[in-house]
């Protein structure tokens, strides 16, 4: 059984166990059931209230600032759902990791983006949020003089899934519509300081007491390659290729592709050396390629023309001036094909005005006899030329060559063929050392709020520091969200070797202090986040739907009607519906619908 079934029994076994004890009477009077929540009240905390209180007028302002701030959220919300909702049922999505049932649920191990190894610090984030949002509601009910029967933590099992204040509902029900709104919406503001404060920290000092340590960051190994067979694994460090230093990803690649030999020696940064035996290992091939039906991903390219090549720079030299070549494998298939970038052509565009097929695919060899023998090579050759100049290209369809004298279309400046293209050659991928990176400048950039720099430079620093944590929120689901190979749930222990303390006001703390401490806030700020915007959505019993009642109340109260009460009640139930709905669509739609 996986892990989400191993949950659910656990569950439902204590669950079972809670319903006997209440049902013999032995639970104390203070812990009370709601369907499976345990609920434990207290009326401790009171006389603490009472005193945090008492600046009113303080805190009423802050009151009007935060009720200001939830009607926007609830409004955004509302808008986003909707829109959401509406475009997974028009053009359903392919169902992805992201929206599979188990990964709706915030709890480690069982949602697969929120590894074991962080459970405490998000536990941490989660309980700070509980406290701040409740505490928040009690404070502003004794700002405004509404009673509290109880307070109180709720939990699913042992683990806290929410905390309480009930306001005596008469009292509650007296005080007038903006202390209820500002009571409502207390919560939600608690929750947005708390991530301001804890993003502010992070994008600031702690960040800035990171750097990324030197070297090649291995985060996988492709099975069957050159660095499995060595033993390299996801976590290792490349510091150096024979005598020549490695400070990055790029200078690894840049070093790998200017070493001749196959054997080449690496260094990792735990002082270890082996030798990689490169060897050409087909990472990927396009179901269109012209090489698809006889060569398949995992196979090793042995040689080309009766040229054997163990590396990409090999391969390339062998097909050079070849535009058809025979690609053996490591288990002696052949097949034969032409070489170049494989593309499809995208109608009443400049290839297709120019009568290139748009039904099935083709490979171009040429650009105004410029040979082209990959993707790159397409892009970097269309690179010198203009839109509106006309060039001929040469490229193999249906199994012959063909010439075309193509117009070329354009984009912001670019010039455009008005193709799509596959990556590689022909379609195919190759690579002859066999190591995933690891994109640790890039996760530490984006973990200090630099997010707008990789979406065109959003300026300002409000806009920056609000585009940073957007960046910040979509770590955990880096490869559905970035299209990255890896997630990023924080320094943990197999990517903690990628990252040091390095020079900053906080690197005193040293590598793990400043690793608890970045992921401490990291968590912090995105559970209190995510808690404050779901509290925003306008349902009950969400904080959200409160304030759609106050608010609804105090518009209809101004309209000529006796049916008041109807009338809001009709509004309230519509909008939490459709919420309910978009809600249901947007976590099921992509299964239900895209099949």
């Amino acid at each position: 059984m996986n892990t989400l079934v191993w949950v659910l029994v656990g569950i439902a076994v204590y669950w079972l166990g809670v319903l006997v004890l209440d049902s013999q009477g032995l639970l104390p009077s203070y812990v009370g059931t709601q369907g499976p929540i345990l609920t434990v009240h207290t009326q401790r905390g009171k006389q603490f209230l009472d005193r945090l209180a008492r600046p009113k007028r303080l805190w009423r302002a802050w009151g009007n600032f935060g009720l200001g701030i939830a009607l926007v959220v609830m409004v955004g919300t509302f808008l986003l759902l909707v829109v959401q909702a509406v475009a997974v049922v028009r053009n359903p999505p392919p169902a992805t990791a992201a929206t599979q049932p188990q990964n709706v649920l915030v709890i480690p191990g069982v949602n697969q983006f929120l590894p074991l190894s962080v459970a405490p610090e998000i536990l941490f984030g989660l309980l700070v949020g509980l406290v701040v949002h409740e505490g928040g509601h009690g404070l502003m009910c004794r700002v405004e003089d509404i009673e509290i029967e109880s307070m109180g933590i709720a939990a699913l099992a042992l683990l806290p899934v929410g905390a309480f204040v009930e306001p005596d509902e008469e009292s509650r029900a007296n005080a007038d519509r903006g202390g209820q709104s500002r009571m409502f919406a207390a919560g939600v503001t608690n929750n947005f300081a708390v991530t301001l404060v804890a993003f502010v920290l992070l994008f600031g000092p702690v960040v800035g007491s990171i750097a990324v340590a030197p070297g090649a960051a291995v985060g996988g190994v492709m099975p069957g390659s050159a660095a499995d067979d060595a033993g390299l694994s996801a976590g290792d460090r490349i510091v150096s290729v024979g005598d020549t230093a490695v400070g990055n990803n790029d200078e690894l690649d840049a070093t790998l592709s200017k070493a001749e030999d196959r054997s080449v020696e690496v260094t990792l940064a735990s002082g270890e050396t082996t030798t990689i035996e490169r060897s050409l290992l087909v990472t990927g091939i396009y179901t269109n390629s012209p090489f698809a039906g006889s060569i398949g991903e995992g196979a090793t390219i042995a040689a080309v023309n009766g040229t054997t090549v163990h590396t990409e720079g090999e391969f390339h030299r062998a097909v050079a001036n070849r535009t058809v070549a025979t690609v053996e494998t490591g288990d002696g298939t052949t097949a034969t094909g032409p070489i170049g970038a494989l593309a499809t052509v995208r109608p009443d565009r400049a290839a297709a005005n120019a009568e290139m097929p748009t039904e099935g695919s083709v490979v171009i060899t040429s650009i105004e006899g410029t040979r082209v023998r990959n993707s790159s090579e397409l892009g970097t050759t269309l690179d010198r030329y203009d839109p509106d100049q006309r060039v001929t290209v040469e490229a193999y369809v249906n199994g012959s060559v063909e010439s075309y004298d193509v117009r070329l279309g354009g984009n912001d400046g670019d010039a455009m063929l008005g193709i799509y293209v596959m990556q590689g050659t022909s379609g195919v991928s190759v690579n002859g050392f066999g190591v995933q990176l690891y994109p640790a400048g890039q996760y530490l950039d984006l973990l200090g709020g630099k997010f707008g720099d990789f979406v065109g430079g959003i300026g300002g620093p409000v806009v920056s520091f609000l585009s940073g944590v957007l960046g910040v929120l979509l770590l955990p689901f880096a490869s559905v969200s970035l299209g990255a190979t890896y997630n990023f749930a924080g320094f943990v222990a197999w990517n903690g070797g990628f990252y040091t303390a390095a020079g900053g006001p906080l690197s005193f703390l040293g590598d793990w202090g400043l690793f608890v401490l970045a992921n401490v806030l990291f968590w912090t700020g995105w559970v209190n986040l995510n808690l404050g915007f779901f509290n925003c959505i306008p349902a009950f019993p969400l904080d959200g739907g409160h304030i759609l009642r106050t608010s609804t109340e105090a518009v209809v109260s101004r309209l000529p009607t006796s049916q008041g009460r109807q009338l809001t009640t009709m509004v309230t139930t519509t909008i939490g519906l459709v919420m309910l709905v978009s809600l249901l669509l947007m976590v099921f739609g992509p299964q239900l619908l895209s099949g």
